[in-house]
């Protein structure tokens, strides 16, 4: 079993059309067709698929809950997750420029990618094969999910880990933008004074690429608390 099926075992889906599987597993640093397209349908699936799920799960749960509910669900770090455990990383097609600087290993592209898998299967194969998919990559993270847990983004959940411990907050500074005005690419590096901890983050918009920058930082202070 080669690793695009073993893959396609993980999903429960085998592709009728291979291409859009390549495709999503195409970042757009390596060339064209690339996985953005699939990721935005992607997007719109899982949350379709995750809102579906839980309002099925907490029949007596208020809107107000159910959103902060797939809010936690349907992030960056818990997509970074999915990816890490489908063993992506090994598998996403990156320009040069991004193997170099880790991008294999980057939750934002990571993320992305998960997104393109399911917009990927959506258009294989419909929505009842994607929402399969979806409940087999989540089951285990709904039915452990917090009522009392709150939706927090990387930003905030690095400044609150900081501050719980009365230590600096992190600074944040724009590296590069490259691209024209209406498809930029941001580059950004956040910096912590505790641990000497500097993380670069990218994306399309300044505040995407801080996010990034952030839950890379907060992942490095939570491996280092781990196992300080």
């Amino acid at each position: 079993m080669n690793a695009y099926q073993a893959l396609q075992h993980e999903l429960g889906h085998t592709f009728t059309q291979p291409t859009l599987l390549e495709q999503a597993l195409t970042h757009r640093s390596y060339g064209v067709p690339h996985n953005e397209r699939l990721e935005f349908l992607g997007d719109s699936v899982l949350n379709c698929a995750i809102a579906r799920l839980i309002f099925n799960r907490y029949q007596a749960m208020p809107e107000g809950e159910l959103s902060r509910l797939r809010a936690n669900l349907v992030n960056q770090a818990v997509l970074a997750e999915v990816a890490a455990t489908l063993g992506l990383g090994a598998l996403l097609s990156l320009g040069e420029g991004e193997l170099k600087t880790g991008g294999t290993a980057r939750p934002s592209i990571l993320a992305d990618a998960v997104e393109a898998l399911l917009g990927a299967i959506f258009l294989d194969a419909g929505f009842d094969r994607a929402q399969m998919t979806v409940e087999s990559l989540f089951s285990a993270r709904i039915d452990n999910l917090s009522r009392e847990a709150p939706a927090k983004d990387a930003k905030t959940a690095l400044q609150e880990w900081l501050q719980a411990r009365r230590l600096p907050l992190p600074r944040y500074a724009v590296l590069k933008i490259d691209g024209e005005a209406h498809q930029q690419s941001f580059s950004v590096q956040c910096e912590i004074e505790y641990e000497k901890i500097s993380a670069t983050g990218s994306g399309p918009s300044r505040r995407a690429a801080e996010q990034d920058a952030a839950a890379q930082a907060y992942a490095a202070l939570v491996g280092i608390s781990k196992h300080g």
